[in-house]
């Protein structure tokens, strides 16, 4: 098949993602970012960013959606939060007592937040989330936990046991988390019903589903009624959604929150926040027996809630929720008009929330399609386009929503050829990609090319 003009060339990341998965179990440090969900031998091995263009070791430069697994709304490089970065570590990163720092970045969070009174920095949201069950099942006394059906909440025994990946983890832990469904609420019922349940988490709202009306309000009164700690996960919807989080915007306030990814623009920083009377279970104001909630040596470090702190500026001025829904709009538009100018409409949907968009690629029988979705990846990666996802930033310009769908309107030709043709065979190079989280390394195994 031929190729489109400037069709990239990926030498040197192949050799250097080669040379990782040497090194570093799965190629990458998170999952993922894993070189089995892109094509073969077109995992680009990324140098640097600007705004929402990226550069590879190859040289080839890409308009990128997903941004940073959602971490980066206001672009790569972002200048006035790494400038408070860079002031800051000037003057030290890491003590062995409290910062002024961290208490301006508590009060800043908690004017954001008004449904939380105390609040805990850590590093990513899985600490957050573990911590959370924790405290809430000292405060129970109680041991299961009900999760939503959603894709992930940490990666600890307690949530990472009840899911396919579940090898070197007790038996015990798995049992002790169940699942109920997003706005299903007589599947949460029953769970209740089932009694032992220390808390309950789900995220308010996902990519692909919000909230029915009246769900979350009836969530919250169960919890009530059965004396269950309420838990929102909010480490995508806070400041994506609203800097104030779902809680804010669904009017909906749960006992504890997780919060991470945007909060310092790619910087790593993340935050438990919740009830005085929860919180205060893992600190020095309690009879109670104590809870070790989060004690973590680099949570406060000062250049993570430096960047924090510009990013809440930022929001103050610039409007980042507001422009990433309008470009994403944009995006999906645009998108679905090519789609059904190229006659595959009922086959590739854009889904979900404008800043949050995901791609629905589906196969000749209308049924999601991991091959499908690696021929599409495959097409805009050929075409300057490097995302699994719409997921789109602040930084994203009208132009460059307008070369995104320009690259998916010529991607869309090729996949149209495989629907007629009922397969990706002869346009697909290498196999399809594979769910992220699964139980053996098939249908993604590296080869042996020796």
């Amino acid at each position: 098949m031929p190729s489109p003009p400037g069709d990239p060339i990926f030498a040197r990341s192949n050799e250097i993602q080669a040379r990782l998965h040497e090194l570093i179990p799965g190629g990458a440090h998170t999952y993922a970012r894993g070189s089995d969900q892109y094509p073969e031998q077109m995992a680009p091995v990324l140098e640097h960013g600007h705004g929402c263009h990226v550069w590879d070791v190859d040289g080839n430069e890409y308009v990128e959606y997903g941004m940073g697994l959602r971490s980066v709304t206001l672009g790569h490089g972002y200048r006035p939060v790494v400038d408070a970065v860079s002031q800051t570590i000037r003057d030290g990163v890491n003590f062995s007592r409290p910062t002024i720092m961290e208490l301006r970045a508590a009060e800043e969070f908690l004017r954001l937040v008004p449904g939380a009174d105390m609040v805990k920095f850590a590093k990513n949201g899985s600490d957050t989330t573990t911590a959370a069950v924790r405290l809430a099942r000292a405060a129970t006394g109680r041991r299961r936990v009900a999760v939503c059906d959603q894709p992930f909440f940490s990666v600890d025994d307690w949530f990472i046991g009840a899911t396919p990946m579940r090898s070197g983890i007790p038996l015990q832990s798995s049992t002790l988390t169940v699942r109920f469904r997003f706005n299903d609420i007589g599947s949460l019922a029953t769970v209740l019903g089932e009694g032992d349940v220390a808390c309950v988490i789900l995220e308010a709202a996902t990519t692909t589903a919000e909230p029915e009306p009246g769900f979350l309000e009836a969530v919250r009164d169960l919890c009530d009624q059965h004396g269950t700690v309420l838990i929102f996960d909010e480490t995508i919807t806070g400041f994506r959604w609203s800097e104030h989080g779902a809680q804010f915007l669904y009017g909906v306030r749960p006992d504890l929150s997780c919060w991470g990814k945007a909060m310092g623009n790619g910087f790593p920083i993340a935050a438990l926040a919740g009830r005085r009377e929860l919180m205060e279970l893992g600190g020095l104001r309690t009879d109670r027996e104590r809870v070790f909630l989060l004690s973590t040596t680099f949570g406060p470090e000062s250049g993570s809630l430096a960047a924090f702190l510009a990013v809440v500026r930022a929001y103050e001025t610039e409007d980042p929720i507001g422009r990433m829904e309008r470009a994403g709009q944009l995006l999906a538009a645009g998108v679905t008009a090519a789609a059904v100018d190229a006659d595959v409409g009922e086959y590739l949907r854009v889904v979900g929330r404008p800043s949050c968009a995901v791609f629905v690629t589906c196969g000749p029988d209308g049924q999601p399609s991991q091959a499908y979705r690696t021929l599409f990846l495959q097409e805009l990666l050929r075409r300057g386009i490097l995302g699994q996802s719409f997921v789109i930033s602040a930084a994203h310009a009208d132009s460059d929503i307008a070369r995104t769908i320009d690259a998916v309107r010529d991607a869309l030709t090729v996949y149209r050829r495989a629907i007629d043709r009922g397969s990706v065979e002869g346009l697909l190079s290498g196999r399809p990609v594979a769910p992220t989280i699964r139980r053996f390394t098939e249908p993604r195994r590296i080869l042996d090319r020796s």
